[in-house]
This record gives C-alpha cells, sequence and structure tokens, in this order.
C-alpha cells in the first residue's frame, strides 16, 4: 500500500489511498493549459477565452497553434494567400497625385500575423494586421488593381488574384494663371487661366482670389471677373479649381493690377456726305472718317488713340446729316456739305469728323472742300474741293468739256472726269474705308461718281457712294444712310443731284454702358460692347 500510497500523494492531499475516482478527478484537474498541456479540436473549440502562452493543436489546420495575447499564431506553417480582394478608391481630401485606396481582403487557411497590399501599376503598397489596408501616394486619374500577401516568422504566402480595377481620384491640379487685366471702371478685373488635369473628378468650379483682400469671384472657366476691387489700388490674384474631392493648391499668382476709374473706349466717327453738284455737277465728298480701331484712319493717318472715359459721365453723340440734294438753277449749284459728327463731354477732347465737301458744278462753280473734297464740275472746268487732312482725300477734276470729277472718299482721291464732248466718262469716287469696329468688315465714307453729259457716269466708291448721273438716266443717285457716303453729280437742265449719306457713330468697349439715348443698336463681339448710333444721341458707362 505504500507505492499506493505514494501515488496517491502526488494527486491528493488525503492521508489514506485515493480512489480510482478520485485519481481521475486529479489527473483531469492537473491536465490544463496552464500546467503546459495541450488541448486540441478545429477552430471553433480553441479556449475563449484564451491567456498568453495557451497552446493548441488545431486539428482542421493540421498545425500547433499558440497564443501571443491577442491572437493565435500558426506553428511551423507559413500562411495561405488571402483572396475576395475589395479596392474602393478614396479620393475626398486627397491631394493632386497623391491618391487612395482602402482594400479590404479575407484571410486564407492559414492566417498571417502581417499583410501587405500592392499596387499595379505603381507597385505602392502597405502593410497592416487586418482588413481592410490603404494604399496612399496612388496617381491621380490612373487605373489600379491590387494584389495582397500574408506573412508570419515562417514566411511569406503567394501574391492572392488581383483586385477589380478602380481609378484613383483626387483633388485637380492647380491652374496655370494667366493675365490679370484691369477694367479700367474703377472696382474690377479680368483674370485668365489655364485649367490643369482634373484629378479624375469633372471640376465644378474655379475661383479667383486677389491679394491684398482676399477677394474672390468663382466661374465655370476663363476668365473669371473680380469685383469690389478698390480703385488706386495694386493687386495680384491667384487661382483655384474645385471638384468633388475638394480644392487644389493656388496657381502662382499673377501679374500686378493696378486698378483705375477709367474707361477706354474705341471709337469711329464718320460725319455726313456731301450731295453732288447739279448741271453737270462734280461726285459730292465723302465725310471725314476719324477711328482709333484698325491700322489707318481717314487721309492715310496713323489710327488714333482710343478715348479715355470717366464712369458717370454722360457723353454726346452727335450724329451728322448727309447734304441735301441740289437742283439745277442755271449755271448750276455746287452741292451741299454734308453736317459734322462728333463725341463730346465733360474732361474729353472733342473728337469732331468733317462733314463732306459739295461737288462742282458748270460754269466755274467749284466744289468745296471738307472731311473728303468734291470732284470738280464740268463744262468750264470747276475746281476740285480738298479733303482734310487725317479723315479723308480730295475730289477730282472735270474735264471741261462734258464730264465732272468724282468726289473724294476717306480711303482714296476722287478720279478725273475723261475724254470729250460725246465721249466723256465721269470720274469714279474714292473708295472709303473698311472698319470691323462691329466684329464684321464693312467699308465707310466712299465720295459720289461725277456725272457726264454724253458717255458713262463715274461710280460711287465703297463705302455708301452714289453713281453719277448720265444724259440718258436722268437719275437722282442718293448715297447710302449712315455711310457717309458722298452723293452722285446731276447731269444737264432739269436734273437734280444725289443727296449725301448720313454719318454715323459706333462706340466699342469692354465695359458695358449703364445708360444710353438715341436708340443706338447693342451687339456683342469677342467680350466687347458694340454702340451703333445712327442718329445724335448720348451714352454713359
Amino acid at each position: 500500500m505504500s507505492r499506493i500510497r505514494d501515488i496517491a500523494n502526488l494527486f491528493s492531499a488525503n492521508t489514506d489511498a485515493a480512489t480510482d475516482a478520485e485519481v481521475a478527478a486529479a489527473i483531469s484537474a492537473h491536465n490544463t493549459s496552464a500546467n503546459g498541456h495541450v488541448k486540441r479540436g478545429n477552430t471553433a473549440s480553441r479556449p475563449n477565452p484564451a491567456s498568453n502562452g495557451d497552446v493548441y493543436m488545431n486539428t482542421q489546420l493540421g498545425y500547433p497553434e499558440f497564443y501571443n495575447g491577442t491572437s493565435w499564431i500558426t506553428i511551423g506553417a507559413v500562411p495561405t494567400a488571402p483572396s475576395a480582394l475589395v479596392a474602393t478608391n478614396v479620393g475626398t481630401g486627397r491631394a493632386y497625385n497623391d491618391g487612395s485606396a482602402s482594400i479590404a481582403f479575407t484571410a486564407g487557411t492559414v492566417p498571417g500575423s502581417t499583410y501587405t497590399i500592392t499596387s499595379s501599376p505603381g507597385s505602392y503598397y502597405n502593410t497592416g494586421s487586418s482588413s481592410p489596408i490603404v494604399v496612399t501616394g496612388l496617381q491621380s486619374n490612373t487605373s489600379y488593381t491590387f494584389t495582397a500577401t500574408a506573412s508570419n516568422v515562417y514566411g511569406t504566402s503567394a501574391a492572392s488574384a488581383a483586385s477589380a480595377a478602380i481609378t484613383a481620384t483626387t483633388v485637380p491640379q492647380a491652374p496655370t494663371i494667366g493675365t490679370g487685366t484691369d477694367l479700367v471702371n474703377g472696382s474690377s478685373a479680368s483674370v485668365t487661366f489655364t485649367p490643369g488635369a482634373n484629378g479624375g473628378s469633372a471640376v465644378t468650379s474655379y475661383t479667383v482670389t486677389s491679394s491684398p483682400g482676399n477677394i474672390t469671384a468663382s466661374g465655370a472657366s476663363s476668365p473669371i471677373t473680380v469685383t469690389g476691387l478698390t480703385n488706386g489700388t495694386a493687386y495680384t490674384f491667384t487661382a483655384t479649381a474645385t471638384n468633388a474631392n475638394g480644392t487644389s493648391l493656388s496657381s502662382s499668382a499673377s501679374n500686378s493690377v493696378t486698378i483705375t476709374n477709367n474707361i477706354y473706349v474705341n471709337y469711329l466717327v464718320v460725319a455726313g456726305g456731301a450731295s453732288g453738284g447739279s448741271r453737270v455737277g462734280g461726285g459730292g465728298g465723302a465725310g471725314g472718317l476719324r477711328t482709333s480701331y484698325g491700322s489707318t484712319s481717314g487721309g492715310g493717318s496713323s489710327a488714333e488713340s482710343q478715348m479715355t472715359v470717366t464712369p458717370g459721365v454722360s457723353y454726346t453723340i452727335t450724329v451728322g446729316a448727309g447734304g441735301a440734294r441740289r437742283s439745277n438753277s442755271g449755271t448750276g449749284q455746287t452741292g451741299n456739305n454734308g453736317s459734322n459728327s462728333s463725341i463730346s463731354g465733360s474732361g474729353l477732347t472733342t473728337i469732331t469728323s468733317i462733314g463732306g465737301g459739295g461737288g462742282g458744278a458748270y460754269s466755274n462753280v467749284n466744289a468745296n472742300s471738307g472731311g473728303s473734297g468734291g470732284g470738280g464740275g464740268g463744262y468750264t472746268g470747276g475746281s476740285l474741293g480738298a479733303g482734310t487732312s487725317g479723315q479723308g482725300y480730295s475730289g477730282g477734276n472735270g474735264n471741261g468739256t462734258s464730264s465732272s470729277g468724282g468726289g473724294g472718299g476717306a480711303g482714296q482721291v476722287g478720279q478725273n472726269a475723261t475724254g470729250d464732248t460725246g465721249s466723256g466718262s465721269g470720274g469714279n469716287g474714292g473708295n472709303g474705308l473698311q472698319s470691323s469696329i462691329t466684329g464684321t468688315s464693312v467699308y465707310y465714307a466712299g465720295g459720289g461718281g461725277g456725272c457726264t453729259t454724253y458717255g458713262s457716269f463715274g461710280s460711287g466708291g465703297l463705302g455708301g457712294g452714289a453713281n453719277g448721273d448720265t444724259n440718258a438716266a436722268n437719275v437722282i443717285n442718293d448715297a447710302t444712310a449712315n455711310t457717309g457716303g458722298g452723293g452722285g453729280g446731276a447731269r444737264l437742265d432739269s436734273a437734280t443731284s444725289g443727296a449725301g449719306g448720313s454719318g454715323v457713330v459706333i462706340l466699342r468697349s469692354t465695359q458695358q454702358a449703364s445708360s444710353t439715348t438715341g436708340s443706338p443698336t447693342y451687339t456683342t463681339s469677342s467680350g466687347n460692347h458694340i454702340y451703333k448710333f445712327t442718329s445724335s444721341g448720348s451714352i454713359t458707362f
């Protein structure tokens, strides 16, 4: 019994020999993880709760495991590859070319202690202990797939199958700043820029910000007008772009723009054209033409400077009338001059175009000078009229027998009469000048054609000039209204000369007028506001 007692004492404090039941119970109590014994079973039967250092034989995996205080670690086995990868773009608040994606996955049957997600293309990666894992640094608007590996102390698994592709999106790239331009109204500037890449998500707006003041304005495209600026202050501007993910970095600063209170306006001022002379009458001279828009103005001078106007000041627009028709009176009469056209107002040096000079007539009745000069009369050769420097050209000479000269135009002298009695031809009117101030190229201020008693009439110049009369036609040839063209000369006896065309004043500015009178025609072209006055009125910017 002493050996039995010795054995019993190993498991019990009883002094008597233990029973079979007591021995079995003692063995069971001793066979615990705490005493270093290993339990076994499938994954679901792991001890729960487990203690750091517990050991378990996982019969489902075929490997022993130990508990490290956080999770069960397979002993002696390389992990199996993760599966079921699902990638999700995470673009909100991400800087341009620093996109991110969150990749969820399912661990393999032998899990790892760490997992690594890698992109294709680019091989951007990140490591974590569980799903999901976020990978950053992705390039904007680029398509990526991802694979995963699992690692533990024994090695690294094969790569998983690739995820479905996602496109990385971010905030937009910063715009490239262009040019800031003072709108010369004392309070605003126009700022241009070139959009950058959209970051993979459509840009919803662009914002321009001033320095100083941080005054902002937004729009869908370039240019953007910033208002509320201070007259006399110098500003620079930066631009940003915004999409669903957020706002880009700011562009570099623009050029410095000083806000001014002046408005610059291009103009075309054409005076009224003259009427032709009566009885072998010369063609009427075109109205004078002055302009700041284009390469040349009337009379071959260089184009003038834009006019500078002040906001709130009313400027008077005067549109000259064409010279009235002339009837024959014995030895004939010189045509009537056209009336001046002008722009005037406080602080502005008045811009005046001179009315065209009337055409000459029979028996030494000389032509008049004007913006453009009238054509000389026929028969005894009345002298031609001179044009005004910078506004128009002189008329042509009559031939001294039966034909008269053409009136001068804004771009060309009137032509001399040709031939002699029975075969003479009236001189053509001088051509006017083309201007595209309205957005369409148009001729203005053409001279009137000279008449003839026997041969062919002189043609009116381009820009509203009227043809001369002939003995056979006996027609009154008026110039085109609102072109400043010269009227046609009349033939013998009871014929009446043609009237001159009325003038026109056209203004073009990036600043829209606040009010007008006189009912000008308003159009726009290339961001400019265009006002065409065919009768007198006023304009205020």
